[in-house]
């Protein structure tokens, strides 16, 4: 696999805020989710019928995914998100989205902005095409490499079905001035066939699941949503950022919003690179930031997973970066390869939602292991990017409890990764919870795992190094057992 070359330039604190209760839709570890907002855009709907309703209303969307082992990515290309009435049918997608579902396990983003007609909807279509499926190689000691499966490849990659209509149970109830969403759950594992021996066949069966959700439920908060800064009112306490298809969004900030690094809305200009956390204005369809991390100052910035550090031991010269996303694109610079990044000691490290000046103590170029998710930011010419900035992000793992593995005195418990981390991790990895882990899906907290529960874990969280024992360690913020 071609590489590209990049030429450079205790567990984190809690959610709580001083003064404010703890956010829990925060550490919410149930899905990742992508959000198509349907809000005073004036796209019009796909109609079977013409409307005669004047009022529009909001819909959001939200998904999540189940990874297969040593899958590092899964794309495909949705096509389009309709409802229906029975009679009308609305979409409630922009054109073509490509998205990585493998990426974004336990992570919730927002992806689009849409109107629609005012009405009670009852089912939904979403048609998808080009399912693309890239796994890691690994053989110790040389360093991993990906291999990718697309249509065109033996096996090949196919659909089974492009269109999966799904009833749903809760009607998508959308009022004009209020916001109604849809959760959009795309099930890897049942849905990527496999042989007796585990080996990829290259049929996917689409397995999905949507259901109506409010701006209140946990579904439907926003961790995870990156964007390039237009504009700056720092008077004003906030600042426009422009996301998928061009559409801008109002982000406001105020005395509560943490920020990485010490650092403020002053710190922003036309040239950052954002990650930001919130919720959405039921009414104006504005965030609210809980968050903000400065990703990059420079225009540019490249996210995705580390899959090897060199040396292993001791501060890293450099690391190699599965690339899963690049902002801006047309850069050259490659999303679904792994790129070689070079480190002079001159780049800053933040953890993002580690809002204090002791994150170098916990991430730096020595602390680095493979199967953390990252994030770099710098300038970018001439095929190559200087790196000034390394941001440690959070991620999701699905995988099972090791039996009798809950250590109540260190908090602690045992976890077989089943995803692409889990492949780099070499074994079961150790799960930290504080006071602060959200427990979901039926646990309460640590001592339901006592009884050894032998249903699929999904745990959100970030990944560190041990500086003892040099392997990784999770700090959850979120614990929940999933059905089988």
């Amino acid at each position: 696999m071609p590489m590209n070359r990049c030429v450079p330039g205790a567990p984190p604190q809690s959610n709580s805020r001083k003064g404010k209760p703890m956010n829990h839709k925060k550490w919410l570890s149930a899905v990742f989710a992508f959000a198509c907002i349907a809000f005073l855009s004036g796209c019009g709907g796909v109609s079977s019928s013409p409307m005669t309703a004047a009022q529009s209303g909001t819909v959001f969307v939200t998904g999540t995914d189940a990874p297969l082992p040593s899958v590092v990515s899964f794309q495909v290309d949705i096509t389009g998100i309709t409802v229906t009435d029975g009679n009308n049918t609305q979409s409630v997608l922009s054109g073509t989205q490509t998205v990585d579902f493998a990426r974004l396990n336990g992570l919730r983003t927002l992806l689009d902005i849409n109107t629609i007609p005012a009405g009670t909807y009852t089912s939904v279509t979403a048609t998808l095409a080009n399912p693309q499926i890239g796994y890691l190689n690994v053989n110790p000691p040389a360093r991993p490499a990906i291999s990718t499966l697309n249509g065109t490849t033996s096996p090949a990659v196919t659909l089974t079905q492009s269109s999966v209509t799904i009833p749903l149970s809760t009607p998508l109830v959308v009022s004009t001035g209020n916001i109604i969403g849809l959760k959009f759950e795309f099930d890897l594992r049942k849905s990527i066939a496999v042989d007796s021996s585990g080996q990829i066949t290259g049929a996917v069966t689409p397995m999905l699941d949507l259901k109506a959700i409010t701006p209140n439920d946990a579904d439907a908060y926003v961790d995870d949503f990156i964007a390039g800064v237009v504009s700056v009112n720092a008077s004003g306490n906030s600042f426009i950022i422009q996301g998928p298809h061009g559409h801008q969004f109002t982000v406001n900030v105020n005395g509560q919003t943490e920020w990485e690094g010490s650092e403020t809305i002053s710190n922003l200009t036309s040239t950052s690179i954002v990650e930001i956390s919130g919720t959405l204005d039921r009414t104006t369809a504005t965030f609210l930031a809980d968050s903000v991390g400065i990703l990059s100052q420079d225009r540019f910035y490249a996210d995705g997973l580390i899959t090897y550090v060199n040396p292993p031991t001791n501060t890293a010269t450099d690391f190699d970066l599965y690339v899963r996303s690049v902002l801006p694109s047309g850069t050259g610079f490659q999303s679904g390869e792994i790129s070689t990044i070079d480190l002079t000691g001159n780049e800053k490290y933040f953890i993002y939602w580690m809002h204090n000046s002791w994150t170098n103590h916990f991430f730096n170029a020595g602390l680095m292991v493979p199967g953390q998710h990252v994030s770099i930011g710098g300038p970018f010419a001439s095929g190559a990017v200087t790196v000034k900035r390394v941001v440690l992000r959070h991620e999701g793992h699905t995988g099972t409890l090791v039996a009798s593995s809950v250590n109540f005195n260190a908090s602690t418990f045992q976890f077989n990764s089943n995803g692409l981390a889990g492949v780099l991790f070499n074994g079961p990895v150790t799960v930290y919870v504080t006071p602060f882990t959200r427990f979901g899906g039926g646990l309460k907290s640590l001592s339901d795992l006592s009884s050894n529960p032998t249903n699929p874990l999904r745990v959100v969280g970030v990944v560190l190094k041990d500086p003892i024992s040099g392997q990784p360690v999770f700090v959850a913020r979120g614990v929940e057992e999933l059905p089988n």
